[in-house]
């Protein structure tokens, strides 16, 4: 029988020659067992091909990713061979991954003695296997390559499953595993790995999933706790300054790069123009739609779609107290490709249901759905300001708490990955805004006079 993983760190030492197990916390060491060292009833195949691990910075991730490797790496045994991958974010991070390798290899001879130590890898000298420590781009091309172990260093930003695809798993290998460590996506969208992944959890007997955040904390100890840093830092205790570190970080980063680095919670890329924060502190959770009142005046926005690559959506709201609810966010149906006219059919049965009879919307494709709307009794009404306009109005009055928004995880992530790009606001390249951009439009619209507004009509023979 192979030695659990335990056994075989206690005869290492970390890279300052403490005893490897002395930097390794209770709760690190129940994964690393649990996780590399539970078994099927034939005491033989491993439980788990998948481990998905995400927890704050300063967490001991990549250190346990590289711990992980390494006991597949010199102590399994497989008869194809031990080769592993490791793939890190970027190349600054396969170098910081490639040096703490380096460095625990020269700290202990045990190993030093089993390795040839070459420029971005690792060989056994028994000639049983590499590990392969590069950038995750360098391996996009490895369809078909076999392999006992591969890791995942920060999958945060992938928003798509092409990479993850390219290095499936073999299926004649039951013992190759995948070992995923990485804060929250910045894409917050059904299609995206970790988005995907998390969703998966609990209904995916191969998978192994331990996450620690501000909101979700798989620790049954920690997830009990009334503290968003407790839950995504398991080990802040070891830090030698504490929660004076997270108190530094939180006033010197922007409000998403504190969320997704230190409370592992989603984030926004580089140059996001909402505070993430702000913006979710608007989202009502669990709230999907609010039914029509009879006492309340609502109001609509459309963003059109042709139908080959982008949604359609519709938004209505209504203003109460100073403060403008959006009410509903509701795209076409289905995907896309899609008909745009049966769409507008769709919203025109959503309006009258709020007894609405105008809705606003830009210009795209002309008068083609300023006619559709309007055949079927809405008036429709052509925006006069740009969606950056739209959107640079709408940041005031999300950063002062004056919008309730509905819980749709698709509006959140594009909201929260739009950018400033020179003079205007937009999505970045490959992404949408088109529910942004229908919650936007009835934010401005629901911000104007009343005076502005239409009378509240019903629309039938629809």
């Amino acid at each position: 029988m192979i030695v659990d993983p335990l056994t075989f760190y206690s005869h290492l030492v970390w890279i300052d020659g403490r005893p490897l197990l002395d930097t390794i916390e209770e709760y690190r060491r129940k994964i690393l067992l649990d996780a590399l060292y539970t078994f099927d009833e034939d005491g033989k195949t491993p439980k788990y091909n998948l481990v998905l691990t995400g927890r704050g910075k300063k967490n001991w991730k990549s250190s346990d990713l590289i711990l992980a490797a390494f006991y597949r790496f010199y102590v399994w045994e497989s008869a194809p061979g031990n080769d592993c991958f490791l793939l890190a974010n970027d190349e600054g991070q396969a170098a910081d991954d490639l040096a703490l390798a380096r460095k625990l290899v020269h700290a202990n001879p045990l190993l030093g003695a089993e390795t040839i130590v070459q420029a971005k890898s690792l060989g056994r000298r028994d000639a049983r296997g590499v590990m392969q420590i590069l950038p995750a781009r360098d391996v996009v091309g490895a369809h078909g390559k076999t392999y006992l172990f591969v890791g995942f260093d920060e999958i945060h930003g992938y928003r798509d499953w092409s990479l993850l695809e390219a290095l499936a798993p073999d299926p004649t290998r039951p013992e190759s595993l995948w070992w995923i460590t990485s804060y929250d996506t910045v894409f917050n969208a059904p299609g995206v790995p970790l988005v995907d992944l998390k969703r998966q959890a609990g209904s995916d007997p191969r998978m192994y999933f331990s996450w620690y955040s501000g909101d979700l904390c798989t620790d049954p100890e920690l997830a009990l706790l009334d503290d968003q840093e407790a839950r995504a830092n398991p080990s802040m205790g070891s830090w030698p300054d504490g929660r004076a570190y997270l108190e530094q970080q939180r006033r010197r980063l922007p409000t998403s790069k504190y969320r997704r680095l230190h409370l592992n919670l989603p984030g926004a890329p580089d140059g996001a123009f909402f505070d993430a924060g702000k913006v979710l502190a608007c989202v009502v959770p669990g709230r999907k739609r609010l039914k029509p009142r009879p006492d309340l005046r609502y109001k609509a926005f459309v963003d059109m779609s042709g139908g080959s690559s982008d949604d359609a959506v519709l938004a209505i709201g209504h203003e109460e107290d100073g403060l403008m609810v959006v009410d509903l966010v509701e795209h076409q149906g289905g995907g896309v490709p899609f008909d745009p006219r049966l769409a507008v059919v769709k919203f025109v049965r959503l309006l009258g249901e709020y007894g609405i009879g105008q809705v606003e919307g830009d210009r795209y494709a002309g008068l083609t759905f300023k006619l559709d709307f309007e055949q079927r009794g809405i008036r429709y009404q052509v925006c006069e300001r740009t969606k950056s306009e739209l959107y640079e109005a709408l940041e005031p009055r999300v950063n002062a708490g004056e919008v309730e928004l509905v819980d749709n995880p698709r509006m959140q992530e594009q909201l929260l990955t739009l950018v400033r790009r020179g003079a205007r606001v937009d999505h970045q390249s490959g992404d949408h805004d088109d529910f942004a951009n229908a919650v936007a439009g009835v934010v401005d619209v629901l911000a104007r006079p009343r005076s502005s507004g239409v009378r509240r009509v019903r629309v039938y023979g629809v």
